[in-house]
């Protein structure tokens, strides 16, 4: 079931740590403004990545399961073929996100199958934007 505008802005209220999956803070690319909107708007952002270091001038962890605090909303930013595994790795955590989250152009109706009844689940849609839309200047 989609989700209602007045229920996104809600969790965006809600939501105070973002895990960033993908995380890249090379100029140019769509995640690395969106990190850095969602640092900007008062979200503590947590970059995870399997390589890169120091993304945003963050402590960068290689996946989910190394995050030491509980995250509130895992942002996607991995091609929907990965979606269902990293579905698989939040159900894993020892304390599940309250929003998963795939970037604009990003759809897995295996992720959302795994997760529907755990979780909320948005699709093809940009934190950003949304935010943006929804919260405007009312950062964080």
């Amino acid at each position: 079931m989609p989700i209602s505008d007045s229920e996104l802005a809600a969790l965006l209220r809600e939501v105070k740590t973002v895990a960033v999956l993908g995380a890249n803070d090379r100029p140019g690319r769509p995640v690395d403004r969106v990190g850095r909107y969602l640092l900007a708007a008062g979200y503590t952002v947590i970059p995870v990545h399997p390589a890169r270091a120091g993304v945003w001038g963050l402590t960068t962890y290689r996946s989910l399961a190394e995050i030491p605090v509980p995250v509130d909303l895992v942002d996607l930013f991995r091609a929907a073929e990965h979606c269902p595994a990293h579905a698989a790795e939040v159900l894993k955590l020892p304390a599940r996100p309250r929003c998963f989250w795939m970037q604009e152009g990003i759809a897995s109706p295996q992720a959302r199958a795994l997760l529907d009844d755990s979780m909320l689940v948005v699709e093809d849609r940009c934190l950003m934007v949304e935010h943006a839309r929804l919260r405007g200047n009312a950062h964080g």
